[in-house]
């Protein structure tokens, strides 16, 4: 795999699963969608098919890593070179800004009613009623869900030590599955396998943090939401960003080392 096609595989496949992925989420929490109220099961599963339209799309360019944590995991266990990781984790982070940009383009009109409905924001001074509505010490806006992770309880260790377990069996369940015999990552099974333990984490272990799993799905969405006109779209949470980073490569990290010290 040359480095352009790498690139260019990873960018267009995490956009793809950002874009169906955030899309989900906003259909279920916008109030004016036809999915409103759809639920966490709506959401799990839409994040799995996510995951499996964007993996089917780059795996014959870049092998369908998406993840920087997955290919952290990929490069200790020796399937990805090291002098790729930067390439991975640049194409992974465009990728996953433009993915959420078009969830916004998308929506736009959504997220302009959702975001002036004195339900959600209140009236004068929406931005201080929608602070006082969110847990001590959150900055998320409303709308902060569509784009990032966020926890339920905010317990720093808890929080960490979540995402460091949910990256860790993902990242393990990639790697025991292996590399194509031609070196173009997972084949047309493992994705679907990949897809359906997204789907699985989802609902046995997204319910503490949202389950970001991923820094680049977090972190782009993130900056997207920061830039983007939302109206009284409140702030970006980004004394918590660091979590849905940290935690998922150190438990790609882990899962790598499991897989040198297990089965290689």
């Amino acid at each position: 795999m040359s480095s352009s096609d790498i690139f260019i595989g990873e960018t267009i496949g995490t956009a793809v699963l950002i874009l169906l992925g955030g899309g989900v989420v906003a259909g279920v929490v916008l109030k004016r969608s036809k999915a409103f109220g759809a639920g966490w099961l709506a959401i799990t599963f839409g994040w799995g098919f996510a995951v499996l339209t964007g993996a089917y799309i780059s795996a014959p360019l870049s092998g369908a890593h998406l993840n920087p944590a997955v290919t952290l995991g990929l490069a200790i266990e020796g399937g990805t070179e090291w002098s790729d990781v930067p390439i991975y984790v640049l194409g992974q982070m465009t990728g996953a800004i433009i993915g959420a940009t078009l969830v916004w383009v998308a929506y736009m009109g959504h997220f302009q009613a959702h975001l002036t409905d004195r339900e959600i924001v209140g009236g004068p001074g929406a931005q201080d009623t929608a602070k006082a509505a969110a847990p001590a010490k959150s900055d998320a806006g409303p709308v902060l869900g569509v784009f990032s992770t966020g926890p339920e309880i905010r317990n720093t260790v808890q929080n960490l030590a979540t995402e460091i377990i949910a990256t860790t069996v993902l990242v393990l369940a990639i790697l025991t599955q292996g590399l194509n015999g031609d070196g173009h990552g997972l084949g047309v099974i493992g994705v679907l396998i990949t897809s359906l333990v997204v789907v699985g984490i989802g609902l046995s272990l997204g319910g503490p943090t949202g389950y970001a799993i991923n820094p680049a799905r977090d972190l782009g969405p993130r900056i997207a939401h920061a830039l983007l006109p939302l109206p009284n779209k409140g702030g970006s949470d980004w004394g918590y960003a660091w979590i849905p980073v940290v935690g998922p490569l150190i438990g790609g990290a882990i899962a790598g080392g499991i897989y040198e010290i297990a089965f290689a």
